[in-house]
This record gives structure tokens, sequence and C-alpha cells, in this order.
């Protein structure tokens, strides 16, 4: 058998560029999984794609939901591609993927992880029928200072990336995604940060707020900010001691699952 790595010459040609993706080797695409008349629409975070969620999905197809993730525009592919997405890009994919589901639901939950979080309250203040949202370190703010934040706004067309902080250890999980953070996809974030915390006051859906101790991606103080802004009723707020910011993937999944469990049978019940 020829090895091209041996050969001098197919070598420059024969080696391949590193993939952009984090485990690439995982399933990350969209996903429709029938089952009962309950359903729940999942939504991954920013530079992630669905494996994030597919963990959470399984479970809650196992207990008879039919469950539907969307892969958002601009991920799986290469940063390139999110740096040219725009917010209201993830948010039309969000709401086809609502509209789908309630076809065939009678009633919907719909959870995020972390931007996805942020996207799931904009599907509440669109859609008060919306049986309860799931948010799962919810990135209502960065933890980062305000001259971070302004270095991302300003540099933004200058620089295209800069690479991830570790703190996550994404490689020893099930996660998928790219290993920078594109600054223009930041800066759509910040800006839909900001026109939610508009529109908190629209929403009155019950909430699960799970947030993770160990997270150094987003500010600690998140869940606070939706809570005061909220006009629900039921509302409750869980953290995990042990876990990063990826807190669906962490280890603390199992405790993660059972929470969550408990509190969408007793919204549905």
């Amino acid at each position: 058998m020829n090895r091209s790595h041996n050969n001098p010459e197919l070598s420059n040609s024969s080696i391949s560029a590193e993939p952009p993706l984090v485990n690439p080797e995982l399933e990350g695409g969209g996903f429709f999984w029938q089952g009962g008349a309950d359903g729940v629409l999942l939504l991954h975070g920013l530079t992630a794609t669905t494996a994030e969620v597919r963990p959470l999905a399984k479970r809650f197809h196992d207990e008879g939901f039919t469950v539907s993730a969307v892969l958002l525009p601009g991920h799986g592919t290469t940063p390139e591609k999110l740096s040219h997405t725009h917010r209201r890009e993830w948010i039309a994919v969000c709401e086809k993927a609502y509209a789908e589901l309630q076809k065939k639901c009678s009633r919907v939950i719909v959870g995020g992880e972390s931007t996805g979080g942020i996207l799931a309250l904009h599907l509440a203040t669109e859609h008060p029928e919306i049986k309860a949202l799931l948010l799962y370190a919810p990135a209502m703010r960065l933890a980062s200072s305000l001259l971070r934040k302004l270095f991302m706004v300003v540099a933004s067309p200058f620089v295209f990336a800069v690479p991830k902080k570790t703190e996550d250890d994404r490689d020893a999980m099930p996660w998928q995604g790219y290993k920078v953070n594109p600054l223009k996809a930041g800066v759509q974030l910040l800006k839909l940060q900001a026109d939610i915390k508009k529109r908190l006051a629209r929403i009155y859906q019950p909430i699960l707020i799970i947030q993770a101790n160990l997270d150094e991606t987003v500010d600690l103080n998140s869940g606070e900010i939706i809570f005061r802004g909220v006009q629900s009723a039921v509302r409750e707020s869980h953290w995990m001691e042990k876990s990063r910011h990826v807190v669906i993937l962490d280890q603390e999944f199992e405790e993660v699952i059972s929470t969550t469990m408990k509190f969408v049978k007793k919204i549905l019940q």
C-alpha cells in the first residue's frame, strides 16, 4: 500500500486543513423525533451544534415527547460563515422550527443552552401559548468586562475571531462546535441580549433556570436579570456546583435531567 505521507511530492496536497469543529465526528445537524402530543424544542448555543442538546433531547424522547432541534445558520460549517450571519436569521430558523413542532403537538415547551436560552426567551415573547421555558446557563450577560465588550464591537470589522478559552474542557465532553469565537457573531449576541432585555416584561410563561457555579462564559447574574424582568408566576432557579458553562453536558448531567423532568411534569400535570 502506498502511504502518501512518506512521499514528499504528495505531502503538501494530502495533508488536510485542521477541521474547524471540535469533535467533528458527532452528529450536529437538525433533527425531529416524533413522539407524543407534548413537544419540546431545544436550541443550542453560539458556535455550537445540536450535538450540545442531543443527550437532553434523547431523555425527553424516552419520556414520550416529540423533540425538535434546529441547527442555527452559520453553525456546523465554518466560523467564517457564522461571521456573516445575522441574529434575525437565527430567530427566523427558531420560529420556523417552533411552527413545525406546534403543528404536531398540542403543548410545546422551549429550552435552550446559553444563546439558545436567549432565543427561547425571544420565542416566548412572540408566542404566549408556549407552555414553559427551560433555560440552561442563559447568556443574558457575558462574563466579560465592559472594556472587553467594547473591544469586541470596535475590533469586529478588523479582527475575524479570537481563540476560545479551554475552561469548559469541551474536548472531553460530547460537545461540537467552533474552536474560535468570531467577533461579528459576538456583536450579534450583544445586540440580541439588549433586545431581549427590553422584551422580558412580555414573558409570563413558567421558567426553569439551571446555571453552573463554575461558568466563566456567562455572567452568573444572568438568571437574576431574567427573573427581575419577566412576569412569570412560576419560576425556579437551580445551581450545579461542579459544572461549567455547558451545564447540559457536564458531570452533573443526571441532576440536570432530574430537575428538568420534575419541573416539566409539574407544569404539564
